[in-house]
């Protein structure tokens, strides 16, 4: 619960005076029948108007004073609670920031939303003070109105609490495999939302349809399984309320025949009654709401808790900027999968001089992707190491390392919003004439001029009324406006035609003789000029060197460039 610490101090007032109005207007509520009760034994009995007037206006100002203090309550306790979960919302949403790759896998995508959102509930601070309240009041009063009729309800209490604690102790586990079920749901939604295009392309909305429908039917099972234990709190406090009430009434009908008891001390005891009951009905609806909040507060505290695996704790060189942008893979190998024998990186070396144009070509699942996420520490090495500028990325920070290198993924990202604004992700005061300097080497500010808005063309979610290779140049664009010392495009032009993919190289080569640049591709015509091209097969290097040497002396480049070209120009 330490996580709730800050913002119950932070908003203190909240925390304090809700529960504070809480219980005064609980209070209210047993004053009230006991009152009543003087109306009907003394008033009501005598005929005397005046008092059963002074009576009557004393419960009136009591109503009022309640009424106030309830609206008071309430409105103390949302703020309360709405902060509470605003701030843990932040807390939640900040540590996710922090993950890696690999946490963020742990996790799921669609966890994570679920953890964020459905799992930060408001609490229930209205039922959680004012049913205690109501309990205890209406025991001592109804014990000071009658303590033998009193005895009764001690009877049924424990009875009722035992099958509270039964009905809890079924429904409790239940609550976590729905909100597993959730996290299933939202995966499956998130995923069939965002890839509508394919979907239609295959005409493949009924299964679509189909797998949600099984999703879907999937979380009604596990809710309907945790809520109906709930529809049992009603049928067990009516029969506990009702055979009380019998109970009560017999014997006090006894009391009454020989004048051992008033009627309105009847009265004002079975109200009395009827609190306590209902009072213990709504605190076990608490409680059961209270499994499954526990359920979501053990998600919420696992996200929070996570052990971030890429972070500054090694960073022996936090001030170090990164200078001339020379890479060093040092007999680096890497399992996803860390209890796997299998590596998808096994024994890498390779050397990679300051301004250097590098291609790093292989097969589908070679382990390209990978290299390059170890420069910056996307992922960690497992065994050697990763040396920028000679120091270890390790001992980096992770700030100053990644604002040096920028990385073009295959996944071309956009958000909503302006062109512009997509641009300076890459740096927020970056002038109109900058985001123009690096869309011209992306090859990129010709059709954005074209467009009526130009630079202030409203994107849609992702990009979509953008073409590929538009969305390829862009995201190019954004990666050149930080300036790095590094840049990294993996497979970031294949949609684009060859005779813009050269345009782009010879950009890079003229506009950017200082940065190293390292292009994954999947067209052999892409890297063929470059400085040096790295050849990786099965997780190791089989090549390295300029096109010529390739060609003479690697077997998996030739078989590559004969298959994306005639081998007879090859020969």
């Amino acid at each position: 619960m330490k996580k709730y610490r800050p913002y119950v101090k932070k908003y203190w007032y909240s925390f304090l005076l809700g529960p504070l109005f809480m219980v005064l207007e609980a209070c209210g509520e047993f004053l009230l029948p006991y009152i009543n009760a003087d109306v009907i034994n003394v008033g009501a009995a005598s005929g005397d108007v005046s008092y059963i007037l002074r009576r009557g206006a004393l419960m009136f100002v009591i109503a009022c004073l309640m009424m106030l203090a309830g609206v008071l309550g309430a409105n103390f306790a949302i703020r309360g609670a709405s902060r509470l979960a605003a701030g843990v919302r932040g807390d939640v949403f900040r540590k996710i920031q922090t993950f890696s790759f690999s946490n963020i896998d742990d996790f799921t995508t669609g966890s994570l939303i679920t953890r964020i959102t459905n799992d930060i509930t408001q609490t229930l601070l209205r039922g959680m003070f004012r049913s205690p309240v109501m309990l205890i009041g209406a025991l001592i009063f109804s014990f000071r109105l009658n303590p033998a009729l009193a005895r009764v309800i001690l009877i049924v209490i424990p009875v009722l609490a035992a099958v509270i604690a039964g009905i809890i102790a079924v429904a409790s586990p239940r609550y976590g495999k729905m909100q597993k079920q959730l996290d299933l749901l939202n995966i499956g939604i998130r995923e069939t939302i965002t890839n509508q295009r394919v979907i239609k392309s295959f005409v493949r909305e009924e299964h679509e349809k189909e797998k949600f429908a099984r999703l879907n039917e999937a979380l009604v099972e596990k809710s309907t399984a945790a809520l109906k234990m709930m529809l049992l709190m009603q049928p067990a406090s009516a029969v506990a309320i009702n055979v009380t009430t019998l109970a009560v009434v017999w014997l006090a009908g006894r009391q009454i025949m020989v004048g051992g008891m008033e009627l309105g001390t009847l009265t004002a005891f079975i109200t009395y009654l009827s609190q306590i009951l209902m009072a213990l009905n709504f605190l076990a609806n608490i409680i059961l709401q209270g499994a499954r909040a526990a359920a979501s507060d053990r998600r919420i505290s696992e996200v929070l808790n996570a052990a971030v695996d890429l972070n500054d704790s090694a960073a022996s060189q936090t001030g170090h900027t990164i200078a001339s942008g020379s890479i060093s893979f040092r007999n680096v190998s890497f399992r996803y999968f860390k209890n796997s024998r299998e590596k998808v990186l096994d024994g890498v070396n390779l050397e990679i001089a300051s301004g250097e144009l590098v291609g790093i070509i292989g097969s589908t699942g070679s382990g390209k992707t990978t290299l390059i996420s170890m420069i910056p520490r996307l992922y960690d090495v497992d065994e050697g190491a990763v040396l920028v500028d000679g120091v270890d990325v390790r001992e980096l920070s992770l700030r100053h390392l990644r604002d040096s290198v920028s990385v073009v993924l295959q996944k071309n990202t956009l958000f909503s919003g302006t062109i512009a604004e997509n641009l300076r992700w890459g740096r927020d005061d970056a002038t109109d004439d900058a985001l123009r300097e690096a869309a011209t080497v992306a090859q990129a500010d010709d059709f954005v001029r074209a467009f009526p808005d130009g630079y202030e063309t409203e994107l849609g979610q992702g990009g979509v009324n953008l073409s590929g290779g538009q969305k390829q140049r862009l995201c190019i664009a954004r990666a050149l406006l930080k300036h790095p010392k590094i840049l990294i495009l993996d497979d970031s032009t294949s949609a684009v035609d060859t005779a813009t993919d050269a345009s782009i190289r010879r950009a890079f080569r003229e506009k950017l003789p200082g940065v190293t640049k390292l292009i994954i591709a999947q067209r052999i015509n892409s890297v063929i000029d470059a400085d040096k091209i790295v050849v990786i097969d099965g997780g190791r290097i089989v090549g390295c060197g300029d096109h010529d040497t390739l060609m003479r002396d690697c077997q998996a480049y030739r078989e590559i460039y004969w298959s994306q070209n005639d081998r007879k120009e090859a020969m």
